[in-house]
Formats: structure tokens, C-alpha cells, sequence
């Protein structure tokens, strides 16, 4: 089968199509045929190399996607061939304390693929069941390869929060994959969302998803601009995953006993707080990982009724990852890239 690799880490250019043995589903496994794989920002992480955690090399990216079950191995149940099925972007043993109680994305061996183990960017890979969801007729799977790991990030955020009908939920980014994923759930849970975002193309996005003001990110205080829609309230929760280039106004966005959650710090991960704001108005500050594998359901169910829609910037053959990283790397997307094997 065709795959990309990781040799080496560095730039665009150490991603390799690489020709590699099929894999064979062991006992309790099925063989899945990857249909389309999304590209996440852990992706360029890995490519370029994560200070402090060694990657064995070479690897295989991709976190998520669809596919359909191609083989069955020795007692594998639970799905026909042939039948599509979406991809949990995150593994665990299964017995520890927080997996059985339904929260595997708190496990302490709990990881993500791509990073951990070999991900997706191929054409088969051979997977375990329990990571696998039906997918329902209709749901195109080249779309649904875009929702698991942000919707998932979303909602493990938004839980981690504790938001609460009648709030106002400020998304950073919220164009981008996780971001858009907040704003609808934020949505579903009864909140009242402002976004914030780069261009006018990827505000008119945030408001087309449903929130109710989208404002440039880019401008000088752009925080005033928050306190002036709230009543100069500020935010109660504010979904923070840009990092170091807007912490600062995240923060100054925070309406009092109000929580700022983060899940990434894709422009820089140092950041400064103001101790007295923290604790003179009891704010929080929450950090967030991926969410628990038994949302998946309810995100499948609410991604095929169409009441939440991932957000597919383009389709790509999964011979053009190394163009893919390049448009991710330079911020040129809005929602997600998708690959596609065999194209």
C-alpha cells in the first residue's frame, strides 16, 4: 500500500510516498480501507519534531479520518465488511481508572494517532473495533474525515468549562477546525457565541455557523470590542487554542468568575497572566486535551441529521500532504484540508 512517512523531521519536504507492505488484521481486528484522512495542526507538529518527546521514526501521520472494513481478523465482530465506519483519533489500553469510566482522554496512556503510533495517511491500516463508529447512510465520508479529533477537542473544552445555557462563549479562531466545531456546540448547548477571525471570508464563516458577532483578531484591542457586545461584561467562557499572539486579550476578554479553556498554542506556548485580574475576579484558567471516544456517537448523530457540519476548506490526493502542510503552515485554510488515498 502507499503511505506517507516521516524519515526525518523537518519542513514540508521530509514528507515521503512511500510503497509498504499491507497490513494484516491480528486476532480481534479489522483491516479498513482509509477512504479520506484530515490534516491537524499535530501533523506539522510531528513533521517538524516535539521538543521533549521522541518520535520513532519513520512515522505515519494522520489523526483521523473514515474508511470502510475491508477484513475481518480472528473474533473480530461488530461490523460487516464493506460497512464505512469514522476513525477515533485516540488510543488508550482500555483498563485504566478514567477509560472505564468513559473518560479514555484522561488516561495516562492515553494517545493520539499519528503521534503515538502510526496514523492514517495511508490506505489500510489494521484497527481494533472499539475505535470505530458507523457511520449512518448519507453522511458523505470525505467530510465526516474532517470532524473526529476538532469536534472531539471541542466538546472535551466545552465540558471542561462547564458552559451553561445563556452564556456567552468567545471562540478564538473560529474558522478553524476546532474553532468552528466550538462555535456549534457552544450553540447547541444554548450559548450565546462570538468568534473572532483573521479575514473577512473566515469572520463571514464564523457568522454563517451560527455566531452572533465575528470580530478581527487582527485589530488593536479587539478585547474592547468583546466588553462593548457583552455590556462590558466580557465573556463567560472563552475557547483559547492560538496561543501566545492572542492570550493576552483572551484574557482581558474574561468577563468576571469567568473561564478561559486551551487546547493548543500553535503561534507560542510562553504566556504571561496578571494575578490580581485572576484572582480579584475568580477566573479560571482550564487546560483541555481531545475528549472522551464516547461523544463520538452523539457527534456522528448530530453530523448526520446536519445539525453540525465540519468544515471542509478542500479535497486533496493524498499524494499532494506536502502542499497540504505548506497551506496549514501559512494559514491559508479555513476548516479543514482532506485527503484522499489512491487519488
Amino acid at each position: 500500500m502507499q503511505a506517507v512517512r516521516i524519515h526525518r523531521h523537518g519542513g514540508p519536504e521530509v514528507l515521503q510516498l512511500d510503497e509498504i507492505p499491507d497490513p494484516r488484521p491480528g486476532p480481534g481486528q479489522m483491516l479498513v480501507r482509509v477512504l479520506a484522512v484530515s490534516v491537524n495542526h499535530l501533523d506539522l507538529f510531528v513533521r517538524q519534531g516535539i521538543p521533549g518527546f521522541a518520535i520513532p521514526l519513520p512515522r505515519i501521520p494522520g489523526c483521523d479520518g473514515t474508511g470502510e472494513v475491508a477484513a475481518l481478523g480472528q473474533d473480530a465482530r461488530g461490523f460487516a465488511l464493506g460497512q464505512r465506519v469514522l476513525i477515533a483519533p485516540g488510543i488508550s489500553s482500555g483498563t485504566s481508572r478514567h477509560d472505564l469510566e468513559g473518560n479514555d482522554h484522561l488516561s495516562e496512556d492515553y494517545g493520539i494517532r499519528g503521534e503515538h503510533c502510526d496514523g492514517l495517511d495511508c490506505e489500510l491500516v489494521a484497527i481494533e473495533p472499539r475505535y470505530l463508529v458507523p457511520l449512518p447512510e448519507g453522511l458523505d465520508p470525505t467530510r465526516a474525515a474532517a470532524a473526529p479529533l476538532v469536534f472531539l477537542t471541542a466538546w472535551g473544552m466545552l465540558a471542561r468549562a462547564r458552559v451553561q445555557s445563556g452564556e456567552t462563549v468567545l471562540v478564538l479562531g473560529g474558522a478553524s477546525g476546532v474553532g468552528s466545531a466550538a462555535i456549534q456546540i457552544a450553540l447547541g448547548h444554548g450559548a450565546r457565541v462570538l468568534a473572532t477571525g483573521g479575514s473577512e471570508a473566515k469572520r463571514a464563516l464564523c457568522r454563517e455557523l451560527g455566531a452572533e458577532e465575528a470580530i478581527d483578531h487582527g485589530a488593536p484591542d479587539w478585547d474592547k470590542e468583546v466588553k462593548r457586545l457583552t455590556g462590558g461584561r466580557g465573556a463567560d467562557v472563552v475557547v483559547e487554542h492560538v496561543g501566545a499572539a492572542t492570550w493576552e486579550r483572551s484574557m482581558r476578554s474574561l468577563a468576571r468568575l469567568g473561564r478561559l479553556v486551551t487546547c493548543g498554542a500553535t503561534t507560542g506556548a510562553k504566556v504571561s497572566l496578571q494575578l490580581q485580574h485572576l484572582f480579584i475576579k475568580h477566573q479560571s484558567v482550564l487546560g483541555s486535551t481531545m475528549g472522551p471516544r464516547k461523544a463520538l456517537p452523539v457527534i456522528v448523530e448530530n453530523l448526520g441529521k446536519g445539525a453540525w457540519r465540519p468544515v471542509v476548506d478542500r479535497v486533496m490526493p493524498l499524494s499532494e500532504v506536502r502542499r497540504a502542510h505548506e497551506l496549514l503552515e501559512r494559514r491559508e485554510v479555513a476548516g479543514k484540508i482532506v485527503l484522499v488515498p489512491g487519488r
